[in-house]
């Protein structure tokens, strides 16, 4: 039997564990031959056969790729790097009519300058096909067929072939996006980490070009999150296609619901519109209510059965679309979140409320007490999910007014 490929799976910073957990189920649901390793800051290793990759990369909703392990060594400079990639059988996965392009990362390297690694990577690839071929494949920054990803730390080199080409985040469906949207493998990460599950209420009263409800709607329908995208695995070389079209084939959507159980509204009349058109295009065909609302002037919660609200609230510029422009930035989030507490204390008891913010001092504005804070990281913003409960009775004032 052939040796498993090894894989790493990069995720957002912090969702190592909820990576690990998924890539477990994918490999429970659909195959006896992926194998999920260890979690190591920013990503979790992986082995398994190239159609576990195929596995991965159409149902991972947190994973950013998935990397194909070529090579693994120690190295003292530039040319131990070149050597190592130069021993590479590249040809068996790609021809010289294929475009690449070659990213690297360090964390603690010697070496001076990743530009330079960069260069001597695309070169050893270069010269590989040269000396077999006489031609080589051509550069493309943009769109190419093929990445390469080399990883250096302080003693030993690691080269990656990218199986997912455009970053996994990219499901191929939005068509617009607001001011700061939020990933979407950020976003379905932070619904499991919430708790979240299909059929449980959820609602995003900020819900800006809709992100978080699109990804709990997939969720709903059983829409995996690369069906509607290409991937570099099919460029391959081995790639098999009969494989591919099996694994594809052997989707099973679920029934769609009787009654909505996810809910969004934003104070923007444009980010509905959004949101609606990003809905239709990430396949969801079935209804789910969207208001154009301010958060904090939402007078009931959007249905009887207590559940998850998540969402992520406007900071910086962004409140400033969210009231009198004549008003400081720092004067108007005061008073927006101010009112958005009172709002959440009033109005969703029995909620769990997920905030999902940089702004640390989230819980002090609203003047609330977490339940809890997890870090993680939007790109290289830190950021914290905050977790309110709204009991019965939290408003202590209407808790004491004697019954009638």
């Amino acid at each position: 039997m052939a040796q498993p490929n090894s894989y790493f799976c990069p995720c957002p910073r912090g969702m190592e564990a909820a990576l690990a957990e998924e890539l477990s189920e994918i490999a429970a649901e659909y195959s006896a031959t992926l194998h999920v390793h260890n979690q190591v800051p920013g990503g979790v290793h992986c082995s398994g056969t190239l159609s576990d990759a195929y596995h991965i990369n159409l149902h991972s909703r947190i994973a950013s790729r998935v990397l194909l392990r070529m090579a693994h060594k120690g190295y003292n400079n530039e040319n131990d790097i070149y050597d190592l990639t130069l021993s590479q059988a590249w040809e068996e996965w790609f021809s010289i009519h294929h475009t690449i392009r070659v990213d690297v990362t360090a964390i603690k390297s010697p070496v001076r300058s990743l530009e330079f690694i960069t260069l001597k990577i695309k070169d050893a690839v270069c010269d590989r096909f040269r000396d077999i071929y006489n031609a080589r494949p051509s550069v493309d920054t943009q769109t190419p067929d093929i990445r390469l990803v080399g990883f250096l730390d302080a003693r030993n080199f690691t080269l990656y072939l990218d199986t997912s080409g455009e970053a996994l985040f990219k499901r191929g469906w939005r068509i617009e996006t607001g001011d700061a949207p939020l990933r979407e493998n950020l976003a379905a990460g932070l619904l499991r980490v919430a708790g979240w599950k299909p059929g449980m209420t959820l609602f995003d009263p900020m819900c800006g070009s809709g992100t978080i409800l699109a990804e709990a709607a997939q969720m709903l329908a059983g829409i995996p999150p690369g069906l509607h995208r290409d991937f570099a695995f099919e460029k391959f070389t081995n790639f098999d296609k009969a494989v591919w079209l099996n694994i594809k084939a052997a989707i099973q959507l679920k029934p769609l619901p009787d009654k909505p159980t996810i809910f969004g509204s934003d104070i923007s009349g444009d980010m509905v519109v959004m949101t609606r058109n990003n809905l239709n295009k990430a396949g969801i065909r079935f209804e789910i209510p969207l208001k154009q609302i301010e958060a904090q002037e939402i007078q009931a919660p959007p249905t009887e059965v207590a559940g998850i609200m998540l969402t992520n609230p406007p900071y910086g510029e962004r409140i400033g679309v969210r009231g009198d422009s004549t008003l400081e930035t720092d004067e108007l989030a005061n008073t927006f979140f101010n009112a958005l507490g009172n709002t959440l204390k009033q109005r969703f008891a029995g909620w769990q409320v997920f905030l999902f913010s940089a702004d640390l001092t989230l819980p002090k504005l609203l003047r609330l007490k977490e339940a809890r804070k997890t870090p993680f990281f939007n790109g290289a913003l830190e950021c914290r999910l905050f977790r309110f409960d709204m009991v019965a009775g939290f408003n202590r004032r209407e808790a004491a007014k004697p019954k009638e």
